[in-house]
């Protein structure tokens, strides 16, 4: 079967987040870019899949900028067969999105879509419920297992106070959660493999999904920076300033 794999391009979460001086967004000069996290769990997870011998080909698409291709190369490395950019230098919400892999999977057809349940970016957790509305297909949210079963696929997802599992008809959505596996890296043979691997380009125009913005980002503030801890003489003394200073007790 064929499975399709979003990934997202966002600032490498071992960086340090910066904000510009006029507060109008995330300062991106000279930042490392990478794969979101949730999205590598995703790719993984497709290959996998193609390693037992239950996925026959492993489609990988991108929304942004030319440099995108980046994070497509580096899916392509991991095992992904062919890359889809589409490419625009607009912002981006979670609708349009989900209006653009619609458009995707529409010409695709695959049987089985994985994303990974939300960006470090924006932490939305929006895309995948969103595509689930928009193609009508059956989706499991937040997975920790997956398992394909004839034409169905078990999700188990992660609740509050344990695990849920329901199965799924063929074709459907998944989005990943942290537990579901450890990403590999990319093997030197494979990154240079992956340079030779079929990827497309294609507009939001030419899939027929219009970019606007139906929001206005107001400000963005650092959060605000830690203060400096104090030792105290005795327990007394520190339940007293849990009980008056932080009003925690």
């Amino acid at each position: 079967m064929k499975v399709l794999v979003a990934v997202k391009r966002v600032i490498d979460y071992n960086v340090k987040v910066r904000v510009k001086p006029d507060n109008s967004d995330v300062d991106l000069t000279n930042v490392k870019m990478a794969m979101n996290p949730f999205c590598e769990i995703a790719i993984e997870e497709a290959v996998r899949l193609k390693e037992k011998g239950v996925a026959s080909e492993i489609v990988v698409v991108s929304i942004g900028p030319k440099t995108a291709q980046e994070q497509i190369r580096t899916a392509l490395a991991l095992g992904a067969d062919r890359g889809i950019l589409i490419e625009t230098e607009e912002k981006l919400e979670s609708l349009t999105v989900a209006k653009l892999l619609k458009a995707v999977v529409e010409k695709e057809q695959p049987q089985l879509v994985i994303l990974g349940k939300q960006s470090i970016d924006n932490d939305n957790n929006q895309t995948g419920q969103m595509l689930g509305a928009l193609t009508g297909m059956a989706q499991g949210t937040f997975a920790s297992e997956v398992a394909i079963d004839g034409d169905k696929v078990n999700v188990t997802r992660e609740i509050d106070g344990g695990l849920r599992t329901v199965a799924l008809k063929l074709p459907a959505i998944v989005t990943t959660d942290l537990r579901l596996n450890e990403p590999r890296y990319a093997s030197l043979p494979n990154i240079m493999k992956a340079k030779r691997k079929p990827l497309d380009t294609v507009t939001p125009a030419e899939l027929s999904v219009e970019v606007k913005q139906t929001q206005t980002l107001v400000k963005v503030t650092p959060p605000a920076a830690r203060s400096a801890g104090i030792k105290v003489a005795s327990v007394q003394e520190l339940v007293e300033k849990l009980k008056n200073e932080a009003k925690v007790l």
